[in-house]
């Protein structure tokens, strides 16, 4: 029990340290700067702080976003009767061409009926040729020859009916492109439910991202794009194509779809890929450090230096980056912007500004 006593004191004795500290170094802030305010000439005093002076400039608005690579178009290859495979007409991982016969399902009992219905049509038809011949001559009725051309048609009908069963037996390609690792074998019985294989057509490749509502009027068709995947240590480039007509109400984003160039076949569908889209260039844009930033209640200040001391100045602020924000208003060219002290300064406190070179990333 002692030994938990001696914790608690220990703690609560590094508590109070921790407030006298605080309290005491925000003491000597508020000294200093007092001290300073007094206007002793030559004396040089002021809190130390670095700045960039505000200038005019372009500013490329870049948009980065993530997105991922998908196929022009990719299918998964089923078959739509069950049965046993007969013959594999394609190597994984191949290249296949459009229409090409790709798996063949045992087929004997579909022929077998085929072959029943067409000698029954056969038959029909030679009755039905019979039929109409006593109609002319008025040995039958009309009721007559219509029964027997509805036993025809209704033949011909089944006949229709097991050619379609039999066109199912063959399975072929719906459009060019690369097939997959297959699921099968030669002997194996399938249902419409076992995965063949998938097929996919990748030159070109289609690459899906979204971006924030607020971007909707910059985005146009055949924008431009550049993005980067892990794969690889080189950018490749695409062109906007589609973009959806309605703003997802979940994620108050706009999908958009870009078609990208894969001609060696370097890119792999399910990539993911980061992407960079040019917006708009801003002229004469006023370009600050975002940690120049303070935010407030109301919006959003910046301390500049006047005469020596800090300024608290409310600003707008257009597009941001990963490092720099755009000032709509609230400053001027060759004002001097203290991007360092912002939890120190106070209105009017006296500042020793160090400048520092401010190249914008555009």
């Amino acid at each position: 029990m002692k030994i938990k006593y001696i914790i608690y004191v220990l703690i609560v004795l590094g508590i109070a340290y921790l407030i006298y500290y605080r309290i005491a170094a925000n003491k000597k802030i508020a000294q200093d700067g007092a001290g300073m305010s007094k206007g002793k000439a030559g004396s040089g005093k002021g809190l130390q702080v670095e700045g960039v002076v505000v200038t005019a400039s372009d500013f490329t608005n870049d948009l980065e976003v993530t997105g991922t690579l998908e196929a022009n178009e990719s299918v998964e290859l089923r078959s739509e009767v069950s049965g046993l495979v007969t013959s594999i007409n394609f190597k994984e991982g191949a290249s296949v061409s459009k229409g090409s016969l790709l798996v063949k399902i045992n087929d004997r009992d579909i022929q077998a009926q085929l072959q029943e219905a067409l000698t029954k049509q056969r038959l029909s038809a030679t009755n039905e040729n019979r039929s109409k011949q006593l109609l002319e001559k008025g040995a039958i009725s009309q009721e007559e020859y219509d029964t027997s051309l509805a036993d025809l048609q209704s033949l011909k009908a089944q006949t229709q009916l097991i050619r379609a069963q039999l066109a199912k037996t063959a399975i072929y390609a719906p459009f060019s492109g690369k097939i997959g690792l297959r699921s099968i074998s030669v002997g194996g019985y399938i249902t419409p439910t076992t995965l063949i294989a998938n097929l996919s057509s990748i030159n070109p490749l289609k690459i899906s991202f979204s971006v924030p509502e607020k971007y909707i009027g910059q985005i146009k068709h055949d924008s431009e794009i550049t993005f980067t995947t892990d794969g690889f240590n080189k950018k490749f480039t695409g062109r906007v194509f589609a973009i959806e007509p309605g703003i997802n109400t979940q994620t108050r984003t706009l999908q958009i779809k870009a078609l990208v160039p894969n001609t060696n076949n370097e890119l792999l569908p399910g990539s993911f890929a980061k992407i960079k889209l040019a917006l708009s260039t801003v002229k004469d844009a006023l370009i600050i450090p975002n940690q120049a930033i303070i935010p407030v209640l109301n919006g959003k200040t910046v301390y500049i230096s006047k005469d020596g001391k800090a300024q608290q100045v409310k600003v707008e602020a257009g597009t941001r980056t990963a490092e720099h924000i755009v000032i709509t208003s609230g400053l001027s060219v060759g004002d001097t912007v203290l991007t360092t002290g912002a939890m120190a300064l106070k209105p009017d406190a006296p500042v020793k500004v160090t400048v520092v070179n401010h190249k914008s990333k555009i």
